[in-house]
């Protein structure tokens, strides 16, 4: 049970027709059909979500099949909110969790870019992980890492793109990107709850992000 001095923040975005790969329609009104109701067209990896293995052919493991004892888990937060535009972030940048991280804990990178959100900047330049991180998080076994770009890498930079999600992925990391609201967390450590959309054979998906203090 949570109780009176529980924190909850909410690391997700809210999806909306500004996004690109989001369309909001009405579908039903009050007036017309006695309730209102709207026409949801999502792209899978739209906001803040998360991806799963098939996404890069890495496993046949789809988003529906991801045990859901993986989506409740304790996070260290690393802050990183000097990282520079298109920067790798690299593994001396975890001096300040690497001797805390466990087996099954996830990883929070704040670097303030969720406010670039909605600018070319926010895919275009965003800070990324780099081949050495990415092997080193596999090395420490992390469950899931949450990044609040909205990728682990340059989009626009297919093998790198694809090298660093194979890489995570083969180690069984679950991988959450477009997070935002990390700079209302004040603990270095929190329990997380990240729930995606039940899709049947998904990709990827749109995620609830939860982070208790």
């Amino acid at each position: 049970m949570l109780s009176k001095n529980n924190k909850i923040v909410d690391l997700t975005h809210s999806l909306s027709n500004s996004m690109k790969g989001v369309d909001i329609v009405p579908a039903k009104t009050i007036k017309k059909d006695g309730w209102n109701a709207t026409t949801l067209t999502l792209y899978s990896h739209v906001g803040t979500h998360m991806d799963a293995p098939i996404h890069f052919n890495v496993s046949d493991q789809t988003i529906d099949k991801i045990p859901p004892e993986r989506f409740i888990t304790k996070a260290w937060v690393v802050q990183l909110n000097d990282i520079q535009p298109s920067s790798m972030i690299t593994v001396s940048d975890m001096d300040s969790v690497a001797e805390k991280i466990n087996k099954g804990d996830s990883l929070l990178l704040h670097t303030g870019w969720s406010k670039k959100l909605n600018t070319n900047a926010y895919r275009d330049e965003l800070p990324r992980i780099s081949e050495d991180l990415a092997h080193w998080l596999g090395e420490k076994q992390i469950g899931l890492l949450g990044v609040e770009p909205p990728s682990v890498a340059d989009v626009n930079n297919l093998e790198e793109v694809t090298k660093i999600h194979t890489i995570l992925m083969k180690n069984d990391i679950i991988i959450v990107e477009g997070l935002t609201n990390l700079d209302q967390l004040t603990k270095d450590q929190v329990t997380l709850i990240s729930l995606p959309l039940k899709v049947e054979n998904g990709d990827g998906t749109p995620a609830r992000i939860l982070a208790i203090e």
